[in-house]
């Protein structure tokens, strides 16, 4: 019915966009060739020979003939050289040789078009107010979820291709670890961690029963509670493995930023970064940051603060907050990656022996190459904690605004049968398909019922917060295997 209207228009405008002009103005590739990000280019091979002192001759004395062929073994140089990298600005013609950087661009050209699309649906309905309409922005939320996904199982599949490393083991190991630590969470009363899942899934069960009563059938119920917290806990673990590894490399990524940046405010700003998920997390500790938030003690009383709608709006403001600055500090965190060739040459000047010309170029040129690759990991928790928080907004019908008791907005109900009967004489086949209308708005409306606000707002705000503890717990775990153990 409503959805052929402005948010139709809508999607369709940013389809075209998406189609015709993102190809040519692409804020990811602005991101990465904006002059800001410099790489370090590896040295050619007459460069390496002349700083070792070689010069290029037609054949060397060491190859060898053998039934034909000739065996040409590796230049090889002292690996203490006085080699100096030379830097240079990521261009346009540059991407075209990393790794993932497709990938990396449709992810966060379409995350762009999907946000637009959502402001401007948000200020279609605080000014139009539409009743009976279903939200498009969801549909644009949930498919940004879905490539964030998409993208993060691929490079998760990549690691366990790697037989040697090790990576299979720890992905494997941190899954189990978050699918335990998910049982833990869930079997936590709503005293610590008010998520509203206990009242979601109630709600949730009592109006699936009472709609599939009205389409009579007899049930218990759509689903027990322990299977529903045992297909949520996997979905947890799920998670928590795809989060591995860029909890690892942002939390080496945060050290090397501290040592390239000299500013306070730079530093603080990395620090708060960092943080941010931490800062989440306790967003939904109740006894920490909301009864001290909303009742604070003055004196020997407690003098109410804010109301609960305040709050929740108050948590996502930070939310959104914290992940402007994520995305502000990302410059710096991909410019201490690249730094890392600078860092390995670096250290090979300290050790001792000879390295073959090919394979330091090579540790020289990795670093580039998946230069795309850091950068998903960095940008898609980002993503996810975003597009989880404008869901939790929407299906879960908290507000942008602070509103007082008297002033909070009332959802529209619409009656699909009203303005059935009005009028004169009616056809039989008019009436027939009148009937349908009102059986179909009737069953679609049950439905609403049994998908409510409540049961979005429990189940989006505990996924919201687990995507922000597994990203801390990563970064946690990363933070003290490169500062101590490394250095152990």
């Amino acid at each position: 019915m409503g959805v052929i209207g402005v948010q139709l228009v809508v999607t369709m405008v940013m389809a075209s966009v998406i189609q015709k002009i993102i190809p040519h103005y692409s804020f990811a590739r602005w991101l990465l060739c904006s002059g800001s990000l410099r790489w370090y280019q590896h040295p050619t091979e007459d460069e390496l020979r002349s700083l070792a002192g070689k010069q290029q001759k037609g054949k060397n004395k060491k190859d060898r003939k053998y039934n034909g062929h000739i065996d040409n073994k590796p230049l090889t140089i002292p690996k203490d050289i006085d080699l100096q990298l030379e830097t240079k600005s990521i261009s346009e013609v540059d991407t075209l040789a990393l790794h993932y950087f497709p990938e990396f661009q449709w992810l966060v050209d379409f995350t762009v078009a999907a946000t637009i699309v959502y402001l401007i649906t948000e200020v279609y309905y605080s000014l139009a107010e539409p009743s009976g309409e279903m939200n498009i922005s969801v549909v644009w939320c949930l498919l940004v979820l879905a490539f964030v996904i998409k993208v993060l199982f691929s490079l998760t599949a990549h690691y366990f291709k790697v037989e040697e490393g090790g990576e299979r083991s720890l992905c494997i190991t941190f899954a189990f670890f978050f699918f335990v630590k998910a049982m833990a969470i869930l079997i936590v009363t709503e005293n610590y961690l008010e998520f509203g899942l206990e009242t979601g899934f109630a709600n949730f069960s009592e109006s699936a029963v009472r709609f599939l009563e009205n389409q009579g059938l007899e049930s218990q119920g759509p689903i027990s509670k322990l299977t529903f917290k045992l297909m949520l806990a996997l979905l947890c673990s799920l998670i928590g493995a795809f989060l591995t590894f860029p909890g690892l490399r942002l939390a080496q990524m945060h050290l090397d930023a501290l040592t390239l940046t000299t500013g306070k405010v730079t530093q603080t700003l990395l620090h708060i970064n960092f943080l941010a998920p931490l800062i989440m997390v306790l967003l939904w500790v109740k006894p920490i940051t909301k009864d001290y938030i909303m009742n604070p003690t003055l004196g020997k009383e407690s003098v109410p603060l804010m109301t609960e709608s305040t709050y929740d709006t108050l948590r996502l403001w930070t939310i959104l907050l914290l992940c402007a600055l994520r995305l502000a500090m990302m410059r710096h965190h991909l410019q201490a990656y690249l730094h890392l060739a600078q860092k390995g040459v670096s250290q090979m000047k300290k050790e001792a022996g000879r390295i073959s010309t090919v394979d330091l170029q090579k540790m020289v040129a990795r670093v580039f190459y998946y230069l795309c690759v850091i950068a998903l990991q960095y940008v898609a928790p980002l993503v996810m904690l975003l597009h989880t928080t404008l869901l939790l907004k929407t299906l879960g019908g908290h507000t942008w605004g602070v509103y007082s008791e008297e002033e909070l907005p009332c959802p529209l109900n619409s009656d699909p049968g009203t303005g059935a009967g009005a009028g004169g004489a009616v056809a039989p086949e008019q009436v027939q398909a009148q009937v349908s209308v009102a059986q179909l708005s009737m069953a679609l409306g049950g439905l609403r019922n049994v998908f409510n606000p409540l049961l979005f707002r429990g189940l989006l705000s505990f996924l919201t917060w687990w995507i922000a503890a597994c990203l801390f717990s990563t970064s946690l775990f990363g933070l003290f295997y490169h500062q101590y153990l490394m250095a152990a």
